[in-house]
């Protein structure tokens, strides 16, 4: 195993903030991939009002859960202490915050309903963000 994969101890990844941490940010992002899996159900029950339910939407909802699904992965293999998973983890959130809040807040470019949920799932994944890269959970991943 290379050091860009060495793990975190094990005494570090239990210690009650890190435990804490940990927790949260795995209910984080399951409310995500549960909001953008209910949100593509969503899609599919409208897919014949093509004013609700554009393409621009379908590709918009399905890269949501695909970022979702990666997300999941790399939370759970952050929390076992896979540096490479954190780091992904860190990348992914960050970037889809940002895109999440741009179609939020683009007028027009996508039906209300969809640019209200994908600012839910950016307040979900602003809490991911401030997590991961906070002291205590940065600390646990930092080189010796």
């Amino acid at each position: 195993m290379n050091a860009g994969s060495a793990a975190v101890s094990h005494e570090n990844l239990n210690h009650p903030r890190s435990l804490s941490a940990f927790r949260t940010t795995r209910l984080l992002v399951t409310a995500y991939l549960t909001l953008s899996v209910l949100t593509v159900g969503a899609v599919v029950l409208l897919r014949n009002n093509s004013a609700m339910v554009t393409e621009a939407v379908w590709v918009r909802t399905v890269i949501v859960v695909a970022s979702a699904l990666l997300t999941l992965s790399f939370t759970l293999r952050t929390s076992k202490g896979s540096r490479r998973a954190y780091l992904r983890l860190r990348l992914v959130t960050a970037i889809m915050l940002v895109a999440l809040v741009v179609i939020a807040a683009l007028p027009g470019a996508f039906p209300v309903w969809l640019r209200a949920e994908q600012g839910v799932c950016a307040l979900l994944l602003l809490g991911v963000v401030l997590i991961v890269n906070g002291r205590h959970v940065r600390s646990l991943f930092a080189r010796a």
